[in-house]
């Protein structure tokens, strides 16, 4: 029942030179977090960026001025629903970047 397997010597070689050799340098610790640091100020920029142009658009297509009926009137109803909007378009953006 304990049967063996014919090894030959080059196949020897070549499993050990696969469990022996270690796995190629990407790059070093510092060049990796320099690019995730790039990647991340970029993808933060970009949700910034985006997360403006809705607000800008959410004011544009409301029949009233955001900005006069939370900052001047205290209109508390607005400024629950532009809270309802900025939360939402976070969570959009958010998934966006994480893919």
């Amino acid at each position: 029942m304990n049967e063996t397997l014919p090894t030959t010597d080059a196949a020897v070689e070549t499993a050990q030179h696969v469990l022996v050799s270690p796995a190629p340098m990407v790059g070093t610790r510092l060049d990796v977090l320099m690019e995730h640091l790039i990647a991340a100020t970029v993808f933060s920029v970009v949700g910034i960026i985006v997360f403006v142009i809705c607000l800008i658009l959410a004011e544009k297509l409301t029949p009233f001025s955001l900005l006069h009926e939370i900052g001047e009137e205290h209109n508390m109803a607005v400024s629950i629903v532009v809270s309802a909007i900025v939360l939402g378009i976070s969570i959009i953006i958010a998934a966006a970047i994480l893919g």
